[in-house]
């Protein structure tokens, strides 16, 4: 008899009870850092202990601090809720167990992230020629991205980087609104460029680039540029003017590069195409599987306009290595993972987008994004018509923002403490940020699971806090 059957089936039986109390289960966890040290902490075993025994207890033990941001009440940080179909395809790559880095370690993973890439720039409405990658987050798919336009930028002032180094490169500068995710700061310092070579253009109170001061800044002698845009700003949702941004940018020589981690996905759907009209001119662009695409993380997605820039960047070679260009087929030949993207080892991270995309199809990724859209703008504009609230940014696609008043003006304290109220019930799960000088309220739907009951239950549960805490 199989002996890792029964443990499997017992463990699904464990995670199918989690994923069905899901709609009754407090969203937020309530263990404190103390109580799951002591639930979980234990001397270093001398000895090994049942199988079945340790996932009970881990089970057990981590129940209160497990967060439910799988369910369709979490609306603070953009993540997705794992799909059915990429939930199994995620089991199967564990179990699989490959090394999803060369054609030679899995024939199958290379061949289903191949079809996948192009399945993906299809759908996103990108070039037809663009390289891919898919990588842990889109923090190391900007670097995976900016890796390359390095590349690309001090290749054409005549300096090999890879070769090279930076040490007496031409010096880099890259261009944001002044609004970037911090992973693009975080990026800019992996790759040893510091932070010193961000410099802001500034832009609206949504996020959007000033086109005006970005002509200005690129007329300016300076050398090599990257411009970076934004699909989705994480507070406002908003997207930059892609086309006029990227006609002014290669004018001037400059990599259009695009952060799209959830907003990307805007292009599936027939109402919000509009919004990344001109995006295709860009040089490279990223997203995460694991926001809108509900796929388990981890899911970085990476695209690049000039695939040999990107290849020169992170391509590698060891002589006990089998690579596909030594043994490839001359009709069609194969593709090694491990040169587009940073990592070694890695998991076969294209099979569970895969089955995401066979069992939603475009046309169920485009009605997902529409919905999550929707409730978006209900859970905010809702939220905002209470007694006590101020909408800030109605939703233009997935991202709103609120805050609540004080009658001593007290607000950017009275937001704080909404916010936490709200969490504390269990009945949803906002985060806070700040925006414009404001503390605030994010609002951000990206679940497959979200319903209207879950954006009737959220509404409810702020008003009570506003309630209690008047």
């Amino acid at each position: 008899m199989s002996t890792h059957r029964p443990l499997l089936e017992h463990t699904a039986a464990h995670a199918a009870s989690f994923l069905d109390g899901l709609q009754d289960r407090p969203v937020a966890a309530s263990a404190t850092p103390a109580q799951l040290r002591e639930a979980l902490k234990r001397d270093l075993p001398e000895r090994g202990c049942d199988d079945t025994q340790v996932i009970d207890e881990l089970v057990r033990d981590s129940d209160a601090g497990v967060l439910a941001s799988a369910g369709g009440r979490f609306f603070g940080w953009v993540i997705g809720g794992g799909l059915p179909a990429a939930l199994a395809a995620d089991w199967l790559t564990s179990t699989w167990n490959h090394n999803a880095a060369l054609h030679a370690c899995r024939p199958a993973a290379a061949i289903i992230e191949e079809i996948t890439g192009d399945w993906l720039a299809r759908l996103l409405n990108l070039p037809a020629q663009v390289s891919f990658a898919f990588t842990t987050g889109a923090q190391q798919a900007h670097v995976t991205a900016l890796a390359a336009a390095r590349h690309q930028l001090l290749g054409d002032q005549g300096w090999d980087v890879e070769r090279q180094g930076l040490v007496g490169a031409p010096g880099l500068r890259v261009l944001t609104s002044g609004d970037e995710h911090a992973s693009i700061r975080r990026a800019v310092r992996l790759l040893g460029l510091g932070t010193n070579c961000l410099r802001s253009t500034g832009g609206d109170e949504h996020g959007r680039m000033d086109l005006a001061a970005l002509e200005r800044e690129l007329a300016e002698p300076h050398g090599p540029t990257i411009v970076c845009l934004q699909a989705g700003e994480i507070n406002t949702g908003a997207f930059d003017s892609f086309t006029e941004a990227c006609q002014i940018a290669h004018h001037h020589g400059a990599w259009v590069h695009v952060d799209g981690a959830f907003g990307l996905w805007a292009g599936t759907s027939d109402r919000y195409r509009h919004l990344l009209d001109g995006i295709e001119h860009a040089d490279s662009w990223t997203t995460d599987g694991h926001k809108w695409l509900n796929v388990p993380f981890d899911s970085g997605l990476v695209f690049v306009a000039h695939p040999e820039a990107h290849h020169a960047a992170m391509s590698t070679r060891a002589d006990y290595l089998i690579h596909a260009d030594q043994h490839d087929d001359a009709q069609q030949p194969a593709r090694d993972e491990i040169d587009w993207n940073p990592e070694w080892s890695r998991r076969g991270r294209a099979v569970p987008v895969y089955a995401a995309i066979r069992a939603l199809g475009r046309r169920g990724i485009a009605e997902m994004v529409e919905r999550c859209s929707d409730h978006a703008h209900r859970l905010a504009t809702g939220i905002g018509a209470l007694e006590g609230a101020q909408l800030l940014v109605t939703p233009e696609i997935n991202q709103g923002l609120v805050r609540f008043l004080d009658p001593e003006g007290r607000h950017d304290a009275r937001t704080e403490q909404v916010i936490e109220v709200v969490q504390r019930s269990g009945q949803a799960w906002f985060g806070p940020t700040t925006w414009n000088g404001m503390r605030a309220m994010r609002i951000s739907v990206v679940n497959w699971r979200t319903s209207d009951e879950d954006v009737t239950r959220a509404i409810a549960a702020v008003r009570e806090a506003l309630r209690t805490t008047a």
